[in-house]
This record gives C-alpha cells, structure tokens and sequence, in this order.
C-alpha cells in the first residue's frame, strides 16, 4: 500500500498486521480521489475508523490543510504514527486514540469539516450510527461531504430520511462509496 500522488507520491505505508483492519487498495483509493481532488486543496478532513491512516495521509499529500484520524485501535494508532511521520506530513495530522462517537463529541465546537470519510467494521451498522449523530452535529454542515465505504450489500436507504441527499454511490467488485451532504 503506497500514497498515490501530492507531496508524499509513491512513499510506501505500513499497514496493521492482522485480520483488524482492511486497507483500502491502491487502486479503490486512486478512484475515490480522482472523485475527490477538487474538494481536497486546503480542506479539514476527518478519517474515522482510520485504520493504517491512508486515507487521511492521502488527503494531506494532496493538499488538506489538516486530517484528523480517529482510531480506537492501539497498535493502528501506532501504525498511523509512523506513517504519519515517514511521509512527513505529521504537522497536518492529529490523531484520536478513541471510539468514533466519544472523538465526535470532543471535535464539538471546533467548526465544520469539509469532508468526513469513514470505513467503519462491516455489518456492525456504525455507519448509521455515525450518521444518526452526524445529523445534530456541528462537525459536519450542508457543505460537508461525508464518504462511507461499506460492503456490497449495504444497505442505505434510510439516508434521505435522516436528512441527507445521496449524492453518489461508487461500486467496486467487494465494496462501494456512498457520497452524502446533509439537507438543507
């Protein structure tokens, strides 16, 4: 697994030994920042359920202002670190070693992000979770766009009843992206 392109191109990650995590391939990852790269310059990016860091660190080599990662994981965190720190872009990144909703609550009044990507575990249905909390929050507005990779089967149509327009879904082979705002 490898950064894609900006500041930190081709540099090689480390990922998290063991069946905890699943690293977003090169070639999934090169797809959803093509989609991406107009929102990327400058922008605050929030990595839930970070894993080895490389989505965050791909934001930051391509020009986000800030990735903040959020993991719960001690030996991911460890990972995220040392990624951070061989890429050179740890000065943009901040890292969160704790549950996902606990770090929302403490990124509370802290302003908006521009984009919020998660890649929660697979059928535990923490990505609604993440949305029924997102809904009320102040970290995600109108303009946030918020990424969700999931499995195939997935299943999302209760998004638009929680408030948020479905902008996209990218399907892949095993996975997909679905890409939302939040209503006006």
């Amino acid at each position: 697994m490898r950064v894609i392109a900006g500041k930190a191109r081709r540099l090689n990650l480390k990922t998290v030994p063991g069946m905890d995590t699943r690293p977003t391939t090169d070639r999934i990852k090169e797809t959803l920042f093509n989609i991406l790269q107009p929102e990327m310059l400058d922008c605050r990016f929030l990595d839930l359920f970070a894993g080895s860091g490389a989505i965050g660190i791909e934001a930051l080599s391509r020009g986000a202002a800030e990735a903040v990662f959020v993991e719960k994981n001690p030996k991911a965190c460890a990972c995220i670190r040392e990624n951070l720190a061989f890429t050179k872009l740890a000065e943009g990144g901040k890292l969160l070693n704790m549950d996902v909703l606990q770090a929302l609550r403490s990124l509370e009044a802290k302003g908006a992000f521009d984009c919020i990507f998660m890649d929660p575990p697979y059928n535990q249905e923490l990505e609604k979770e993440v949305l029924l909390y997102l809904k009320e929050s102040e970290t995600a507005d109108e303009n946030t766009l918020i990424i969700i990779e999931a499995e195939l089967s997935t299943d999302f149509s209760y998004v638009t009843e929680l408030g948020y327009e479905l902008l996209r879904v990218k399907e892949y082979k095993t996975n997909k992206h679905i890409f939302l705002k939040k209503r006006k």
